[in-house]
């Protein structure tokens, strides 16, 4: 075999993920939050980029109108407003500027229980043990510390801590303090004196057995009817196995700024993006006339300028195709899911995203970007954007129907069935078919479960 060395041209195609591309990636599936906090960032690290002033200038909205306000109203009103009429705005002014016009926040689990601490007659080592149990209290207001540990933590005895531990099972709200779910409910028994051997033994032993609906079983040890378990079982209901979950916290979120509004006027959906949080930003003026007219700058200066100047110029090319990519996702869901908004949620659509991916001429994968981590504000709610593709099952009509609508009927199959004779899931399987709905037992089951509808045993009344 004869060796030798050659020399071949060949041209290939390749597609490269330059930084730009990846850049207009990232914001593309960023949210209005998040894309602030990109801008905020790059107008700290990039210095051609300012943010835009849209403030119009007084002397140029003069001379546009053609009209001079202060002059207008000096000479119908004799220097500005009649004086009654200032006095009135300034008396309203001070009327609105009252303390409960300020904000204020709702106060924590542990702020709360010490504020109690400090009301009551708890003194000097007392209140420095009540101080550390409120410490070691969670977020559901449960202990988590023993008392012997509190004891060799601040030298005191076991007894001490219990009896401070005590009185802060007395504060609001009811059962806060306790070790575990069967002392908090036995706290808050004790509070509503509820004198019942029954619930204190189904708090104590059968509480298991309770939550997963056995109460045949359970009215067979205590050798009690089945009905008094289930009226003891529908008052343990009414306690709050969490008492501390109703006090925020620091850190949590109360709001959803959504990225997209829809508006309905009239018969049609107008579509706007909401960009109202998002900076508004430009290129600075000087540094672009800096490149245009200095020739005789220096190459690292001016090197370093054109970077940063195509950075801003790709940046501001990607916010603009980020909104322009939002508005025709946003316009072909309004499209397609349009009986959705109209009727409700029993009309929504089976949809995916190949489907909306050709029908705005874009690819799956950019899609799904634009719809990740995004909500959109509707006159039905706020949804998330990924809400509108939903799965569905083939119905006799030869047509989809969404899990969704199918959801929506499971549940008024639920509500309007008889306590006494709940439908089990072949049943409701049935129901469904009869509807025109082709779906099995286990997919009954699991959109059950994914609506917290209990099984046929815990929904039984006897």
């Amino acid at each position: 075999m004869q060796m030798g060395y050659n020399l071949n041209l060949e041209q290939t195609q390749k597609l490269v993920m330059t930084s730009e591309l990846c850049q207009a990636i990232a914001v593309l599936q960023l949210s209005s939050m998040e894309l602030s906090m990109y801008i905020e960032r790059q107008l700290e690290e990039n210095p051609l980029l300012e943010i835009r002033d849209d403030v119009v200038d007084e002397e140029e909205e003069r001379q546009e109108y053609g009209v001079d306000w202060e002059e207008y109203f000096d000479e119908r009103y004799g220097g500005g407003r009649d004086k009654e009429i200032a006095s009135r705005e300034n008396s309203r002014d001070q009327q609105e500027c009252g303390c409960e016009k300020f904000l204020s926040r709702a106060p924590t689990l542990p702020e709360y229980l010490l504020f109690q601490l400090n009301l009551s007659c708890c003194r000097g080592r007392d209140k420095l043990i009540g101080e550390y149990l409120i410490g070691n209290i969670d977020q559901n207001g449960y202990l988590r510390v023993s008392l012997t540990e509190v004891a060799e933590v601040l030298r005191v005895t076991i007894s001490e801590a219990n009896r401070v531990l005590a009185l802060i099972q007395s504060f609001d709200p009811v059962g806060v303090g306790a070790r575990n779910v069967q002392e908090c409910l036995l706290i808050q028994v004790s509070y509503l004196n509820i004198n019942s051997e029954l619930i204190n033994k189904l708090i104590d032993d059968h509480l298991v057995d309770l939550a997963k609906g056995k109460l045949i079983k359970i009215a067979h040890n205590l050798g009690v009817t089945i009905q008094e378990i289930q009226r003891s079982a529908d008052l343990l209901r009414t306690l709050d196995p969490k008492p501390g979950r109703n006090f925020t916290n620091l850190n949590d979120t109360c709001y959803i700024v959504p990225d997209v509004v829809l508006e309905k006027v009239g018969s049609e959906y107008i579509i706007f993006v909401n960009d109202i949080t998002v900076p508004q930003i430009t290129i600075n003026s000087t540094y672009r006339s800096l490149l245009a007219k200095d020739r005789n700058t220096d190459s690292n200066t001016r090197r370093f300028v054109e970077n940063k100047l195509n950075a801003a110029v790709w940046l501001l090319r990607s916010i603009e195709q980020r909104r322009l990519t939002l508005y025709k996702v946003t316009g072909c869901l309004v499209e397609l899911q349009k009986e959705f908004l109209e009727y409700g949620i029993k009309y929504l659509k089976p949809l995916n995203l190949k489907k909306v991916a050709e029908m705005v001429g874009l690819h799956e994968s950019t899609v799904s970007r634009a719809t990740s981590n995004k909500y959109i504000q509707t006159p039905r709610g706020v949804f998330e954007m990924k809400f509108f593709f939903s799965t569905g099952l083939s119905n006799t009509a030869g047509t989809m129907t969404s899990a969704g609508s199918i959801k929506k009927m499971l549940q008024e199959i639920v509500a309007g069935e008889d306590p006494g004779f709940p439908l089990n899931d072949q049943k409701i399987a049935e129901l469904l078919r009869q509807k025109g709905i082709e779906i099995s037992r286990r997919t009954v089951a699991k959109y059950r479960d994914e609506l917290n509808i209990p099984a046929i045993q815990r929904r039984k009344r006897y």
